[in-house]
């Protein structure tokens, strides 16, 4: 990437080196002191539909739960129900357990059906509230055959039969009539129970209503309850593995309300993104991706008393109500233990979540997560864009959001699948693979661009359409397509267009150049123009170029990115980037493309009063560094203990399965400011760990025992010994047992571990390319 800048090195420049060279010696200073570390068409401005869902949760009331089991199903129920990013979602809740005589009923109505309108959302966490765990005299079984009958009902009576119809089930125990009188004879009672919930998962089935159950604690029979969600309706709201119903099991409440957000993403076809927890007061991280259109933020207080804040990527407070900017902001559950704030359109990158209470409430942590549907767009390129019959021409598809901002961020767009097509006169369809391998003739792996070749047919005659189709649960389907025509042996005009990536501020311009050839005796019209991003954001001129038959040479192409006013809120300290396409199109020849360039512009923002300020102190500011330098040099030395109680070095990492099964292990070496950096390669097909400086995760030890879990722009989480937390939808971190020697090592000096010099045995692996903070910075 070329980047274009056009300034010139000033005195202001020259002095901010020889700082920069004394800032230099002062790092050295301080190195000594401190432990050595390890060497087609324009996006749509259109706002999206959001597709909704009717739901029932069924929450199981039985005598065994615990209270603070019951607590966890409250909240896991308000959760999703809060977080749900459509207003024309419906939701029903129930609780349920077994009726065991006359006077007991199965069935405990606590929310009847209820739209997640404003209202609707505001009433939610009161009627969940009403849930309760049953005393021995009211039943306690658990009646499965029951709750799926009520469910089934609900949702198929009034309902639209094209909004998808989704159970939640919830349960600590399994099936259990042995003590219901409705189930005949106590010596049948089993066989009847087995009887009528075959019967009832298959009328679940005709009635399309998908089973997702949920169980936690030992009790549960996992077996079973696979079974149910195999036995109710399979069509997901997606044509994809993740969106089909399956049945999760966790070892404790803690878990239910996490992994009832995780389902119910799956379910609705939502993006699911878990964050942090801390205690009061505190400021929770939590990143929104660049593709989301509208999210919920929901924070699981513990406490009513609990008050929120919200702050956006740039900083400002969030109203909980209204518009503010280019986003829309509506708040439900302010005074209940669980509250979400749903925001349209909301600035990508990494929101502050700021809790705080009173004294006598602040026991209980405070976990965030978000929700959030999003659209994801492509921008598709033919190189050449008009090939011969029989030439093999490559095809690339571009991720971009919908206003046209590239997509670098693996994560925003996994579970994506991307399908192309060529048609055209005179040939059967031919079906594209596409792939971002890092393959040829793929240039670089994950970076959102999806590459292959097609050979043309020989039959080839006329027109000519390549189309990329793009799908992905939580993101609208999009197809993207590009038409051309088949060249004729030699083309009268051709073209070649030099205009390299650029990193420039708003308003900037900079320059490229089109070289033309007209061997024919007319005069032709090229019209050029940007396409694949938003109306305004990059303009190219000139709009058009006369050729004189003859004419033979360059002509200078000047691209202009829009004033910072047009890019608000997204243009932060870090920048953005647009990911367009330049073309040329000659419209004498019937609008034959002759170019379709894809161009990608890194904008940053103006430099403000600083730099007049640093011109002007730069000296002084230098002298304060250095006497801070001495005070610190001091704070280090005091701090070396500190750190090495803090050191990864012989943690051991394991990558566990949903299904909680071991997938490998690998043994942390000393990181970076005592953070070891890695990256989970082949999630989808032979998953392991690998050690990334700069990579998506990182941990270091925990001085209250265990290890803390980073997760960039997702903030830290605590990994205790024996616990697991969430690294992809599919896969978790666990800590193993360390070996005695590695144990040695990490207290002992020399034998490989850090000892008083600090030194590690063994090389060093190089930084990972790029380093960004956060995976959202970018989008800023």
């Amino acid at each position: 990437m070329r980047a274009v800048r056009g300034r010139r090195r000033t005195r202001g420049d020259r002095e901010r080196g020889a700082a920069a060279r004394a800032l230099g010696g002062v790092a050295v200073l301080l190195s000594l002191l401190a432990p050595t570390a390890p060497a087609t068409a324009p996006a749509a401005d259109a706002r999206p539909a959001f597709a909704s869902v009717n739901y029932v949760v069924a929450v199981d009331e039985s005598a065994s739960l615990a209270q603070r089991d019951m607590e966890a199903e409250k909240a896991a129920a308000a959760r999703i129900a809060l977080g749900d990013v459509s207003s024309s979602s419906q939701v029903t809740v129930f609780g349920f357990a077994a009726a065991e005589s006359s006077d007991q009923r199965a069935l405990d109505p606590v929310c009847p059906k209820t739209t997640l309108d404003a209202a609707g959302r505001a009433s939610i966490g009161r009627c969940v509230a009403k849930l309760r765990g049953r005393k021995k005299s009211e039943g306690t079984g658990t009646d499965f055959p029951s709750a799926i009958r009520q469910a089934v009902h609900e949702l198929s009576t009034g309902t639209d039969p094209s909004v998808p119809r989704v159970l939640f089930l919830l349960t600590d125990g399994e099936m259990d009539v042995s003590g219901s009188p409705q189930y005949g004879d106590p010596a049948h009672r089993e066989a009847e129970g087995e009887r009528q919930l075959e019967r009832e998962l298959k009328n679940a089935a005709a009635q399309n209503v998908q089973i997702w159950p949920l169980g936690f604690g030992p009790k549960p029979d996992k077996a079973q309850l696979d079974r149910m969600a195999a036995g109710g309706y399979q069509k997901g709201c997606v044509e994809l593995p993740s969106a089909r119903p399956r049945a999760d099991k966790v070892s404790g409440a803690k878990d239910v309300g996490p992994t009832l957000e995780k389902i119910f993403a799956a379910a609705h076809c939502l993006r699911y993104q878990p964050g942090p927890s801390g205690r009061p007061p505190s400021t929770l991280e939590i990143g929104i991706s660049p593709l989301a259109t509208v999210g919920s933020i929901v924070v699981d207080k513990g406490d009513p008393a609990v008050t929120v804040t919200y702050l956006d990527p740039n900083g400002h407070p969030v109203p909980t109500s209204g518009k503010y900017r280019a986003s829309e902001f509506e708040l439900a559950g302010a005074g209940d233990a669980v509250e979400a704030l749903r925001i349209t359109d909301p600035v990508p990158g990494v929101w502050k979540v700021k809790v705080e209470a009173p004294e006598g409430h602040r026991s209980l942590p405070v976990g965030v997560s978000v929700l959030w549907q999003g659209e994801l767009r492509g921008a598709i390129t033919m190189n050449p864009p008009s090939p011969q019959a029989g030439e093999e021409t490559t095809v690339t598809l571009r991720l971009q959001t919908r206003e046209g901002y590239e997509i670098k961020d693996p994560r925003d767009y996994a579970g994506l699948r991307v399908s192309g097509r060529l048609t055209g006169d005179g040939f059967a369809p031919l079906e594209l693979r596409l792939a971002d391998d890092g393959k040829a003739p793929d240039d670089r792996k994950s970076d959102g661009s999806f590459t292959g070749t097609v050979r043309v047919p020989k039959s080839a005659d006329g027109a000519l359409k390549v189309s990329g189709t793009l799908t992905a649960s939580g993101l609208a389907a999009d197809t993207r397509s590009e038409s051309g025509q088949i060249a004729p042996g030699t083309l009268t005009v051709t073209t070649a267009l030099t205009l390299a990536d650029a990193d420039v501020h708003p308003g900037a311009r900079f320059t490229g150049t089109l070289a033309v050839h007209n061997t024919g005796d007319t005069p032709h019209t090229l019209r050029l123009s940007v396409a694949d991003l938003a109306s305004g954001l990059l303009s190219v001129e000139p709009a058009e170029i006369e050729l004189k038959p003859g004419d033979s040479g360059t002509r200078t192409v000047t691209v202009e990115v829009a004033p910072a006013a047009v890019f608000g809120d997204r243009l932060g300290d870090d920048g953005l980037r647009l990911g367009g396409t330049v073309t040329v199109v000659d419209t004498t020849d019937e609008d034959r493309t002759l170019v379709r360039s894809p161009l990608s512009v890194r904008v940053t923002p103006e430099p403000g009063a600083w730099d007049a300020f640093w011109d002007a102190y730069w000296g002084a500011f230098l002298g304060a560094v250095l006497l801070i330098a001495l005070v610190a040099a001091v704070a280090l030395a005091w701090s070396r203990l500190r750190r090495a109680r803090r050191d990864p070095h012989g943690l051991v990492l394991r990558l566990v399965s949903e299904a909680g099964d071991v997938l490998g292990e690998h043994t942390a070496g000393h990181g970076q400011r005592q953070w070891y950096g890695f990256a989970v390669v082949e999630a989808h097909r032979d998953p392991r760990i690998e050690r990334r400086n700069n990579g998506p995760y990182a941990v270091r030890r925990s001085p209250e025992g265990g290890a803390v879990l980073r997760t960039r722009g997702g903030g830290t989480a605590r990994l205790p010994a024996g616990g697991r937390v969430p690294l992809t939808d599919t896969l978790s971190l666990s800590l193993g047992e360390e070996t005695r020697a590695a144990k040695t090592r990490r207290t002992r000096p020399g034998k490989g571990g850090t000892g008083r010099s600090g030194r590690t045995t063994g090389p060093t692996p190089p930084p990972a390319e790029g380093g960004a903070s956060s995976p959202y910075e970018t989008y800023l």
